[in-house]
């Protein structure tokens, strides 16, 4: 058996004379983790699955373990190194669990100092009965261990002499190992009542540290969480209130996050000081993979465009951040739809309305053969063409290079103002005009009851598309 104490470094303590020191953890000090010593133990649990934690110290059991990481020094190393959701953190190690923890009180290293001289007061069932203990002589744990074994439990109780002999190894020690909880739920007592929500985000830190953490090790990222807030009660107002937060896809990336935070809260008023803050994960999903390429990927500055996206529409509104979306459907002016961006995840892998229809003719993952003459800009409502001699006219007459794509549309649904099906019966061209170049037109053709008379047999000529 070989245990490690853990134990994480308050500021004030790494300020002056410090065992150790680190870096900063994931890069940010403002996003140290509210519980350090939870977090600490859910990162410790990539090492081994024999995690407890006892006070503020976690402790590991690590002789299970040891062969993977290449041997005892080679993994002490991995677990002191700087990625660590606690920046600064003391250690110690020995044969048993109570030895490492006496060890990381009295901040000396393993070897130097044998059990029997280690002080009283760092055996935990020693302390109520030190005072006795130090006037009968026994300052150290030898002095303890020397005394006759039925006058000490008599004395003192069997939990004292249990714990002794766990210290020396002739009791096996139990402890309630730690599990990572499925969901995240971490609660935040404010040190002082905040009355302006923007002020919250300062508090939202160490939510999001611990977030931070509780992700790395189920190695998921993020998709929705919910802030929520208590209020004075003794104030006639609401009691409580919460903030959604969706992003469109799953991220560790914590600044962003707060980022996004800061937008909306500063939209919200609220109508009684708060007391208490919530964390709470609504949905997660596991992190893309990473690149399998043998070049180095190229490096991005800045923020990438779904986190532009999210940051506009927190800050603008939700519906005023439009992403466009395929629809399938063979008429052009129907052929995407825009939806919000925020409630879009993966763009081109879903259809509007569940329609998975293609056009006639082509395979799945191929394009129509057409699909090369399709115009940069569509205009919004197609432009009615002048006629000459059954030739369409726009800024002089039009030549038709490529045509006619044929399209009959529009018959499977009541789409049209009136309520009736939206058909669409019409011959594409490619068309170029001398002043203002290649042009996309179409010709309307009517149905045999549609025409006014026999004679007529062709409908007019419209301008639906522009090359840029």
């Amino acid at each position: 058996m070989h245990w490690i104490a853990l134990q994480a470094l308050p500021d004030a303590v790494v300020a002056g004379d410090a065992p150790e020191s680190a870096p900063e953890p994931f890069g940010s000090a403002a996003l140290a983790p509210a519980d350090a010593t939870a977090a600490l133990g859910w990162w410790a649990l990539q090492f081994t699955p024999r995690v407890a934690q006892v006070g503020p110290a976690v402790l590991l059991e690590v002789s299970a373990s040891e062969r993977l990481y290449g041997g005892r020094e080679h993994m002490l190393a991995c677990v002191m190194a700087p990625e660590r959701p606690v920046a600064h953190v003391q250690h110690a190690q020995a044969a048993t669990s109570l030895v490492a923890l006496a060890l990381l009180q009295t901040g000396m290293p393993p070897g130097v100092v044998e059990p029997d001289r280690l002080p009283l007061a760092t055996l935990a069932q020693a302390k109520a009965h030190l005072p006795t203990l130090e006037r009968i002589g026994c300052r150290v744990w030898g002095d303890l261990r020397a005394l006759p074994r039925g006058g000490v439990a008599r004395r003192f109780g069997a939990p004292l002499l249990d714990a002794l002999d766990q210290a020396y190894g002739l009791k096996p020690e139990v402890y309630p190992w730690l599990l990572l909880p499925e969901v995240f739920d971490m609660p935040l007592e404010l040190s002082a009542q905040v009355e302006a929500a923007p002020a919250l985000l300062f508090a939202t830190r160490r939510l999001l540290g611990q977030l931070q953490a509780w992700l790395r090790a189920r190695r998921q990222g993020i998709l929705a969480l919910e802030l929520g807030w208590q209020m004075d009660a003794r104030r006639n107002t609401a009691s409580h209130g919460q903030l959604l937060l969706r992003t469109a896809e799953p991220t560790l990336d914590m600044q962003h996050l707060q980022r996004l935070l800061g937008e909306h809260l500063g939209r919200i008023t609220l109508p009684a000081p708060v007391l208490t803050l919530r964390m709470r994960s609504i949905e997660t999903a596991p992190l893309p993979s990473a690149s399998t390429s043998l070049l180095p990927d190229e490096l991005h500055a800045g923020d990438s465009l779904h986190q532009l996206l999210e940051r506009l529409a927190a800050r603008l509104g939700p519906e005023q951040v439009l992403r466009a979306l395929p629809r399938a459907d063979h008429r052009p002016e129907h052929m995407q739809t825009w939806r919000a961006a925020s409630a879009v995840r993966a763009p081109g892998n879903a259809t509007a309305g569940g329609n998975t229809r293609r056009p006639r003719g082509t395979a799945a993952g191929t394009t129509p053969a057409w699909a090369e003459f399709y115009p940069t800009w569509l205009l919004a409502t197609p432009l009615r063409l002048a006629v000459r001699q059954d030739r369409p006219l726009y800024q002089g007459p039009l030549a038709l290079l490529v045509g006619p794509q044929r399209l009959e549309a529009g018959w499977w649904g009541k789409g049209g103002p009136d309520g009736h099906a939206d058909v669409a019966l019409r011959d594409y061209f490619l068309a170029r005009s001398e002043q203002a170049g290649l042009l996309w037109i179409y010709r309307e053709r009517l149905l045999a009851s549609q025409a006014a008379d026999a004679q007529q047999v062709a409908g007019h000529w419209y301008l639906h598309g522009l090359y840029g």
